[in-house]
């Protein structure tokens, strides 16, 4: 395939796509081999269509006249494509999972997740993202929505839930999610599954 149709079909895609997503090269591999995508990723670059966020990570940036500029990435999608670039599994942990899941209102300073894979922080722009190594079974296994519960109750602390932060979470998931949750939960400690109980009750 001419390297110009696969630059058109990438870039048909990124502006197909939500705003907020942030790519790497194997989330075009469909379209064409491992060289083809990164020079047509390159391509886009240098015609300042997209841009680089780190090696190999690009986002298609959306200018704010608010602020007369172009908006920053939302950290956790980077997180996000860092992991598929590397292939770890990761969720969200401390005030970061407080964060996402609306239990805080504080923007963490430093974006943290547990990870299957090395320890490794990485600094985009002003926003620091911290991935620390766990245990396989922390992780495995779970969607990504089970995995930030446990680490946003491990983070509050046994017993320190209150019923405003249980309202809070129960209003996050669907039915789906509650059966999803109560039964991949099952794996975790006593008082992590009954916290989830009471919580998908």
């Amino acid at each position: 395939m001419h390297q110009d149709s696969i630059t058109h079909q990438v870039m048909e895609r990124i502006e197909s796509g939500s705003r907020d997503n942030v790519y790497i090269a194997s989330d075009f591999f469909d379209l064409g081999e491992y060289n083809a995508v990164r020079q047509a990723l390159l391509r886009l670059e240098k015609a300042g269509k997209i841009q680089k966020i780190m090696r190999g990570v690009y986002y298609y940036p959306r200018y704010s006249e608010l602020i007369q500029e172009y908006e920053t990435p939302s950290p956790n999608k980077v997180a996000e494509a860092i992991a598929r670039k590397f292939n770890w599994t990761i969720a969200p942990c401390g005030d970061t999972a407080l964060n996402m899941l609306g239990l805080s209102t504080q923007v963490p300073a430093k974006w943290s997740y547990i990870s299957d894979g090395p320890y490794h922080q990485f600094q985009i722009g002003n926003v620091a993202l911290e991935f620390k190594h766990r245990n396989n079974r922390e992780i495995s296994g779970m969607s990504p929505i089970t995995a930030m519960i446990i680490q946003a109750l491990k983070a509050i602390g046994k017993g320190n839930l209150n019923e405003k932060q249980f309202e809070i979470i129960r209003r996050r998931l669907s039915d789906a999610d509650k059966a999803a949750v109560l039964n991949e939960a099952q794996q975790t400690s006593v008082w992590l599954n009954n916290t989830i109980k009471q919580i998908c009750s």
